[in-house]
C-alpha cells in the first residue's frame, strides 16, 4: 500500500470509530478502497452471520487491499461454504490476497482447504508458498513442507507423462526434457527407446533429457547418437554426456572433436565437462594439436590451469610448414615453458600471412623479452609492405555540420512537399537525443558518439591488416620501445582491427587505454576491455568505472573479468552494478563472492529481497561463498522459490553457511521433483548434520 493510502487509512480510523455499524455498512459503498477496506475490518471485529454475504462481495472487489481484509474476515466467520472462495483467491493477481487467503484457509481444519492449499502450492511464486506451508502447519499437518513437495512432484510427473503420451509433437519435445529433469530411474526407461524415435527433434529432447538425468546406464545409447548424420541429434549427444561426466565417451567424443565439423565444438565442450583424469588430460592435450581453431584456444585455456602439455609434439609440427600453423596455434593457447622463441622467431618471416600472424601471437603469449626485437623488425617489413596501400589515405576527418547554404533541411525548395516532414522530424530526432543526454547526465553515464571518420581512400580491405594489428598489439604486450608512440598514432585509424589493437597495446603498456571502451565498435571495446585486465588490479579497475558509466549491453566489458579475483576497490563498483540489474547483476554478484567482499553482503541481501530481481540463483551463490550467517533468514525463502535453479543454489549457500535453523525446509526438497533439488538437499543435509548434532553427539 502507498504512503498516501496508509494517511488516508490512518484517518479514516480516527474519524471512523465512533461510528456505528450502519456508517460502516455505508463505508463499504465509498469511492475510496481505504474506507471499504476498513469498513470490511470493522465489521469482521464484529462479526454477524449476515455479514457473510457481505465479505464475500469484498472478496471481489476491484481493489486489492480491500480483496486481501476481505479474505482475512472470511477466515473469521468459520463458515465452510467460504471455503471454495478462499481457494480460488490463491489465485488471484495480487500476492499480499492470495497470502491473506493461504492464512484463511489454514482457520478451517478441513480435508478440503487442506486440498486448495496443497494444490495451488506447485502453481504460485515463492512468497505464497511460503504462506501455503506456514497455513499448513497451522492445520498441524506434520512435515507440512515434505507433503506439498512430493504432491508438485507428483502433479509435474502425471502431467509430463501425460503430455508424452498424448501430446503434439512440440509438446512431447518439451515433456521429453522436463522427464529427464526428475532424474527418476522411470523417466530414464521411458526416454531410452525415443532415442529411436523417427521425429529428429523428439530424439535430441530425449538425448538431452538423458542428460539431465545424468543416469550412466543411458550413457552407451547416448553415444551410439555421434555416429548419426543428423547435426541436431549428434548436438544433444554431445550435450547429454558432457552432462552425465561419463568418461567411457571420452573415444568417441575426441573423434568428433578432431574431425573440425560444426559438431565438434560441442564435443570438445563435452569433453571439458568430464571429470578430470589422466585420460581426459590427454586427450585435451591432442585436441590443442589438432582441432579448430576455437577449439584448440577453449581446450589451452583449460590446460593452462592443469599445468600444461608436452611440448615435443608442438615442436615437431613446427617443423613442417604444412602443420606449422597448428603448432603456433597450440603456442598461443598454451604458452608453453621452455625455449620457443628461436623456434618462433624463424616463422615471424614466413610469406603466409596466417603463419606471420599466429608467430606474433605466440611470441607475444610466450612474453619473453628475447622476441622483442623479432616483434620490431616484423612491424617495420609489415608497415613497409602496406605503405603503397596507405599513400592514398586522407588523414583529415569528415565535417560534422553543414557547410553555410547546404544544409537541406533549411534551404530546401518551396515547391518540395516533403520538407516540412523533414524539418520536423529532424526536430523530434534532435529533442529526443537531447533528452537522452540530459537523463545519462544525471544518471553519471555516458553514451556512446560515433566519431567522424576519415575520408579514406584505400585499397586495403580489414583482412589485410590483421598482420599489423596483431603486431601492434604485440609491441604492447612486449612493451618494445617505441612501441607507445606507434600505439597512440593508430588509435583514430578507420579499421577496427588497428583500433582495437592500438587500445591494447596502450593496456599493456600502463597508458591510459579508456577510450577504447567507450568506442563504437563493440570489437574495440572487448579488445581493450580484455587487455586491461590481463594487465593488473589498475586495468580491471577501469573497466569497472567504465562499466559503471555506460548504458545498454555491457557484456564485452565484463567478460573479460569472470574468474578474476578483482581488489578490493572494485566492491563499491561491483555492488552499484548489480543493483542495476540487468544481463551483468549476476556476473558482479560472483565476482564479488570470489573477492570475498563481506562488506558487500546487506546489498546482495537486499536484491534477494526484490521479488523481480534477476540472476538471483547468481546471488545466492555469492552469498554462500562469502559464508555470512547474516544472509541465512534470505537465503532460506529461496527454499520455497517456483525455479528449481534457485532452490538448489539456495540448499548449497545453506550448506555453505552452515544454517541448521533450515534443516527441516532442506530436508523437504529430498522429495522435489527436479534431481539437481534433491541433490542439493542432500549434500546440503550431509554438510549441516555436524552443526545440527547435538552437542554431546559431534
Amino acid at each position: 500500500m502507498s504512503r498516501r493510502a496508509l494517511s488516508a487509512l490512518a484517518a479514516v480510523i480516527v474519524v471512523g470509530c465512533s461510528g456505528g455499524r450502519d456508517k460502516t455498512l455505508a463505508d463499504l459503498q465509498s469511492a475510496r478502497p481505504e474506507v471499504r477496506a476498513l469498513a470490511v475490518k470493522r465489521l469482521a471485529e464484529k462479526f454477524e452471520s449476515e455479514d457473510v454475504s457481505l465479505f464475500s462481495q469484498a472478496a471481489r472487489d476491484p481493489v486489492s487491499i480491500v480483496r486481501a481484509e476481505a479474505m482475512t474476515a472470511l477466515g473469521k466467520t468459520q463458515d465452510p461454504r467460504v471455503v471454495d472462495l478462499l481457494g480460488e483467491a490463491l489465485a488471484d493477481p495480487d500476492e499480499q490476497v492470495q497470502q491473506a487467503a493461504a492464512a484463511a484457509l489454514a482457520s478451517f481444519k478441513t480435508d478440503k482447504a487442506r486440498s486448495y492449499l496443497t494444490l495451488q502450492y506447485s502453481r504460485r511464486g515463492r512468497t505464497t508458498r511460503m504462506a501455503i506451508v506456514q497455513a499448513l502447519k497451522g492445520t498441524n499437518i506434520p512435515g507440512a513442507m515434505a507433503s506439498v513437495v512430493v504432491a508438485e512432484a507428483k502433479a509435474i510427473w502425471d502431467r509430463n507423462m501425460k503430455v508424452l503420451n498424448d501430446g503434439s509433437l512440440p509438446e512431447r519435445i518439451g515433456a521429453a526434457e522436463e522427464l529427464g529433469r526428475s532424474g527418476r530411474p522411470e523417466a530414464v526407461n521411458r526416454l531410452v527407446p525415443l532415442l529411436k524415435d523417427k521425429h529428429v527433434g523428439l530424439a535430441a529432447a530425449a538425448a538431452r533429457g538423458l542428460g539431465i538425468a545424468r543416469d550412466p546406464r543411458a550413457a552407451p545409447a547416448v553415444t551410439a547418437l555421434l555416429d548419426e548424420n543428423y547435426p541436431e541429434l549428434r548436438e544433444a549427444a554431445c550435450e547429454a554426456l558432457g552432462r552425465m561426466g561419463e568418461p567411457s565417451a571420452l573415444p568417441k567424443l575426441l573423434a568428433v572433436a578432431q574431425e573440425k565439423s560444426p559438431t565438434s565444438a560441442f564435443a570438445t565442450r563435452a569433453i571439458l565437462a568430464l571429470p578430470r583424469s589422466p585420460e581426459v588430460d590427454k586427450a585435451l592435450c591432442a585436441l590443442v594439436i589438432s582441432a579448430n581453431d576455437a577449439e584448440v584456444l577453449s581446450a589451452g585455456r583449460e590446460l593452462r590451469k592443469r599445468g600444461g602439455c608436452p611440448v615435443e609434439p608442438i615442436l615437431e609440427l613446427l617443423k613442417n610448414a604444412s602443420t606449422a600453423k597448428a603448432g603456433l596455434l597450440a603456442i598461443v593457447a598454451l604458452a608453453p615453458p621452455g625455449e620457443l622463441v628461436a623456434k618462433v622467431a624463424a616463422l615471424a618471416t614466413s610469406s603466409d600471412d596466417d603463419t606471420r600472424r599466429l608467430a606474433i601471437e605466440a611470441l607475444a603469449e610466450l612474453g619473453d623479452p628475447a622476441g622483442a626485437a623479432v616483434v620490431q623488425k616484423a612491424w617495420d617489413a609489415e608497415l613497409k609492405a602496406l605503405e603503397p596501400r596507405r599513400v592514398d589515405w586522407i588523414p583529415a576527418e569528415l565535417p560534422t555540420t553543414w557547410a553555410p547554404h547546404f544544409d537541406p533541411s533549411k534551404e530546401a525548395s518551396p515547391d518540395d512537399p516533403y520538407a516540412v516532414v523533414r524539418a520536423r522530424t529532424n526536430e523530434l530526432f534532435g529533442r529526443v537525443q537531447a533528452l537522452d543526454a540530459q537523463r545519462a547526465k544525471e544518471a553519471g553515464k555516458t553514451l556512446l558518439e560515433a566519431k567522424p571518420p576519415r575520408e579514406v581512400l584505400d585499397d586495403a580491405a580489414e583482412e589485410e591488416v590483421r598482420v599489423l594489428a596483431t603486431i601492434l598489439r604485440a609491441l604492447g604486450k612486449l612493451k618494445v620501445e617505441g612501441a607507445r608512440v606507434h600505439a597512440q598514432a593508430f588509435t583514430r585509424e578507420t579499421s577496427p582491427s588497428l583500433r582495437g589493437a592500438a587500445f591494447g597495446a596502450l593496456a599493456f603498456l600502463g597508458d591510459d587505454a579508456r577510450a577504447g571502451l567507450f568506442d563504437t565498435e563493440r570489437s574495440v571495446q572487448g579488445t581493450t576491455a580484455q587487455a586491461l585486465a590481463e594487465s593488473g588490479p589498475k586495468g580491471q579497475l577501469v573497466v569497472l568505472q567504465a562499466i559503471s558509466e555506460l548504458v545498454g549491453d555491457r557484456t564485452r566489458l565484463i567478460d573479460p573479468l569472470r574468474g578474476l579475483v578483482l581488489p578490493a576497490e572494485a566492491a563499491p563498483k561491483l555492488e552499484q552494478l548489480a543493483k542495476e540489474g540487468g544481463s551483468e547483476a549476476g556476473a558482479a554478484a560472483l565476482l564479488l563472492g570470489e573477492m570475498g567482499a563481506k562488506s558487500s553482503v546487506p546489498v546482495l541481501i537486499a536484491l534477494l529481497d526484490d521479488q523481480e530481481a534477476v540472476a538471483r540463483r547468481d546471488v545466492l551463490h555469492a552469498l554462500g561463498r562469502l559464508g555470512d550467517a547474516r544472509a541465512a533468514d534470505a537465503i532460506a525463502r529461496d527454499l520455497y522459490s517456483d525455479s528449481a535453479e534457485v532452490r538448489s543454489a539456495a540448499a548449497r549457500a545453506l550448506a555453505q553457511l552452515k544454517a541448521p535453523s533450515q534443516v527441516e525446509a532442506i530436508d523437504a526438497l529430498k522429495g522435489d521433483y527436479d534431481l539437481q533439488v534433491r541433490n542439493s538437499a542432500t549434500a546440503a543435509l550431509d554438510a549441516l548434520a555436524p552443526a545440527a548434532a547435538p552437542e554431546g553427539k559431534r
